[in-house]
This record gives structure tokens, C-alpha cells and sequence, in this order.
């Protein structure tokens, strides 16, 4: 079987879509102003991709180590429920959103840019990364976008699932 096909039968089977947040929703970059308040920077191509996914009733999840007011409420802008911050060991909450939705590894795809996500990058159905993501990372995921983290990568992995289930015609219907 080729890559591509292989690849295609990845994302014909996953159920749920789980990102990091530092570098992979985002640039990675946080901005602080004088006072200390944090800032961060989504783009709304990746956005619009989460709110086609949810459409197409793919169910996604936020994984991120940090914790931040800005992810709580771009989350709910975008209306994933599911969203686990300050969360140390990854591969633990990983397994609880399995559980809790009934599904199994192959079911599953995660974005992820650095090393902390590798526990569950190798784990998921579906492994992808940034194509900034750190070398080590893009070495063992299935799929390495052509977008960088927080530039579309996201919107990238959206973009194959949907299409390699047949949903991306819904979107583009004129």
C-alpha cells in the first residue's frame, strides 16, 4: 500500500481530532504586555476548519501543557468542550478522552509540535505535526503539514480528514 493511500485510510477512520496549543494553534510565541497580561495570536483559517469540523461531527479536543485565559476563550468561540490545560502527562488525559468517547488509537489523530507530544503522537491513529514542529517530531508523526504552526497546520489536517471521508463537498458546494 502506498503512503498516500496509507495516509488515506489513517484519516478515513479518525473520530477525533486532538491539538496542542503552543505551536500548533498558535506560532508559539506569547506576548506579554507591561502589566504581565498574556496574549496570544489563533488564525481564522484554522478556526474556520474547527467549525467545519465540528459540522461534519468530527469531535475535537485541546491538549496543551500551558494554562491560558486566551485558549479557554477561543475554545468556546469555536465550541470545543473538550479542553484539558496544565496537563503534565498527556498521555493520561489522551486516554481518558478515549475512554470517555468509546473510541480506540486508531480512531484518533493528534497535532502536536514538540517533545512532550510524542507519548501520544505515537499512540494516535493519525500522528501529525507542524512543518516547524522540532526535527525529533517530524521524524516519527505519519503526516507533516506544509503549513507552520499557527499558519494553517491545523486547517491542513482538517482539510485531509474531511476529504479522505468524503465530507470536504459539503464545503465547497456552490
Amino acid at each position: 500500500m502506498s503512503i498516500d493511500l496509507r495516509l488515506q485510510e489513517k484519516a478515513k477512520a479518525i473520530r477525533l481530532l486532538i491539538m496542542d496549543v503552543d505551536g500548533v494553534l498558535t506560532d508559539g510565541r506569547i506576548f506579554y504586555n507591561a502589566e504581565g497580561i498574556e496574549a496570544e495570536a489563533f488564525f481564522v483559517r484554522d478556526g474556520f476548519g474547527l467549525r467545519m469540523a465540528k459540522q461534519a461531527e468530527l469531535l475535537t479536543a485541546i491538549l496543551t501543557g500551558r494554562t491560558s485565559g486566551a485558549v479557554t476563550h477561543r475554545a468556546k468561540e469555536l465550541g470545543i468542550s473538550e479542553v484539558h490545560q496544565g496537563a503534565l502527562n498527556k498521555l493520561e488525559v489522551y486516554e481518558m478522552l478515549l475512554h470517555r468517547h468509546g473510541l480506540t488509537d486508531e480512531a484518533a489523530a493528534y497535532i502536536g509540535d514538540d517533545l512532550n507530544d510524542l507519548p501520544v503522537l505515537n499512540r494516535v491513529g493519525l500522528s501529525a505535526a507542524p512543518a516547524d514542529a522540532a526535527a525529533e517530531v517530524r521524524a516519527q508523526v505519519v503526516y507533516v503539514t506544509t503549513q507552520a504552526g499557527g499558519r494553517g497546520a491545523v486547517r491542513e489536517v482538517i482539510d485531509l480528514i474531511l476529504k479522505a471521508q468524503g465530507r470536504w463537498e459539503q464545503f465547497v458546494e456552490t
